[in-house]
């Protein structure tokens, strides 16, 4: 027996209370609750259902408990029995049970108190409350738009079923045109493969909308009209990213010829947002000393559940780093603090080399050509492949290497300058790829600042992030890279060789996969697939 373990539920008698004893006549129930429990687990039985306690006994709980001891003293009590100590496995669940209550309650009371005294990304910085409430006090057009500044809004959608032009997306949308004025609005939406019912759903939308807009349905997109790559197996494929890249490039195809000279681009993906967040990422982003908005780029942050976030291909720390765990705050602290630390001290420009979050601004100088206009200071314009304004979404050359046109676009219009990108994430601006998480990202974000530390320690043991090799290289430099060159005598096709070549700005998107599209899909089957890499 040990005196570490709870009390097992048997008691024992003591010696002295015996059958033989004059004891043994006291009766076993009495008004003490806690000698009515003893004589009950201890195996006796009792033929009737015990009576409750007397009025007296009810009263006495209520009185001061000097006064309850000198009424207790006076009552009549059977024998103290011993108890048993042992290491039942009942005792042991019992502990087990008590400590898992006990963990649970002090669990929920700090994710309350969190909630409601720390809350993430929830109080809004003082311009984006004016901002909002402007927004709300009338319905008049244009109210979310102070300076009247012109925005080009793109979009570029597969919408099978017309779910998102003939949807609440597409209210959304309008929505988003009346906050910032239809006079001050372009609307370019491209979709193709997707159906006669989109195609007539984007007829409908055009017939409501109030301004200028360029909606465009292509019935399929061949991949002919895209540049394609050579497999090592002589096959000729597509790269995803390539294909992506084109048809985001026809969205902005107006641009090209519009007489306007816009102050924005605002590309939309197929995501349920709320069309006065689009309004605060537009012009409510890094505002300086005179509440004018300053950046390259400012994106969104995007969910596929309350959770996790989604567009991890694309982003990208302030110094290149891939993403931590899909879970606030997001970067890793293994990678470039400065990202980490905005987030956590709950800053609506976090410093990034790239983003996207399925909804993103840009300062819409880079996209469209104008006269006199002077020479961007870009990673792009210094690059030796010459890239300059307008700037467009591309595709990486290399075979096994692929980035996103997201990541290299940014990569093309961000100032070289290390560490000042002019690129930003705005975590105060959410979107979702269905309505019910969106719905539950205001109650998740209050608590959201608890992940810090749990993100930190899987960070470490997932290593993330991920190791990138060329990240490091100092765009224009001669360096050594593993590139794949083909060989077509060779049984297989070609291999991995180190070559010496100047290191371009891009490195840090890149990834060693490819991905390729899918000539014939059936229903339901995504049009794209990952090939193997060779050893």
């Amino acid at each position: 027996m040990t005196s570490a373990c709870l009390p097992p539920d048997d008691y024992e008698l003591s010696r002295t209370n015996t059958a033989g004893s004059d004891d043994h006549k006291a009766p076993l129930l009495d008004d003490d609750d806690d000698d009515f429990e003893s004589h009950l687990l201890s195996g006796h039985a009792v033929s009737a259902i015990a009576k409750p306690p007397p009025l007296t006994s009810r009263f006495v709980t209520i009185v001061p408990a000097y006064l309850r001891h000198q009424y207790r003293s006076r009552r009549r009590r059977p024998p103290r029995l011993t108890r048993s100590y042992s290491c039942s496995p009942r005792s042991i669940l019992r502990t087990f049970a008590l400590f898992a209550y006990s963990f649970t309650a002090v669990i929920v009371l700090i994710v309350i108190f969190s909630a409601v005294f720390f809350p993430g990304y929830t109080h809004l910085p003082p311009h984006y409350a004016r901002l909002r409430q402007q927004a709300l006090a009338s319905t008049q057009s244009g109210r979310a738009n102070g300076g009247q500044q012109k925005v080009f809004i793109a979009a570029t959608i597969y919408d099978r079923g017309a779910r998102l032009t003939g949807g609440p997306w597409a209210k959304r949308v309008l929505g988003l045109v009346h906050l910032l004025g239809a006079e001050n609005v372009h609307l370019s939406i491209y979709v193709n493969d997707s159906g006669p019912e989109s195609q007539k759903a984007l007829d409908e939308l055009g017939h409501q909308l109030k301004c200028n807009h360029s909606l465009v349905y292509d019935e399929h997109v061949g991949f002919d009209e895209i540049p394609h790559v050579k497999l090592p197996d002589g096959s000729v494929r597509t790269k995803r990213i390539a294909y992506l890249a084109e048809v985001r490039n026809r969205a902005l195809r107006p641009l090209e010829t519009s007489p306007v000279t816009f102050d924005k681009l605002l590309y939309l993906n197929d995501v349920v947002f709320d069309p006065i967040d689009a309004a605060q990422l537009l012009f409510s982003t890094n505002v300086n000393a005179q509440g004018i908005a300053e950046y390259r780029a400012a994106c969104a942050v995007d969910f596929i559940n309350p959770f996790k976030f989604y567009d991890t291909f694309a982003t990208r720390d302030v110094d290149g780093y891939a993403m931590g765990l899909p879970f606030f705050p997001w970067f890793s602290a293994n990678g470039d603090e400065r990202s980490h630390q905005d987030v956590v001290d709950q800053k609506d420009a976090v410093r990034v080399r790239s983003c996207w979050g399925g909804m993103v601004a840009f300062d819409a100088r880079f996209f469209q050509p104008r006269k006199g206009m002077l020479e961007l200071v870009t990673a792009g314009s210094q690059s030796p492949s010459n890239l300059s304004a307008p700037y467009r979404f591309r595709a990486e050359e290399d075979l096994y290497w692929d980035a996103s046109e997201c990541c290299l676009i940014q990569a093309d219009i961000q100032n070289p300058e290390p560490g000042n990108t002019g690129i930003y994430m705005n975590p105060f601006v959410r979107v979702a790829y269905d309505a019910k998480t969106l719905s539950w990202l205001p109650l998740t974000r209050r608590f959201e600042r608890l992940y810090t530390p749990i993100h930190f320690l899987l960070d470490i043991l997932v290593s993330a992030p991920g190791y990138n090799p060329r990240r490091y290289h100092e765009p224009w430099q001669l360096v050594e890279e593993t590139v794949w060159v083909p060989d077509e005598r060779s049984e297989s096709g070609g291999s991995f060789q180190q070559i010496v070549r100047p290191a371009t700005h891009t490195g840090f998107c890149g990834r060693r996969k490819l991905q390729v599209m899918k000539e014939n899909i059936t229903v339901g089957e995504r049009n794209w697939e990952f090939l193997p890499v060779p050893p």
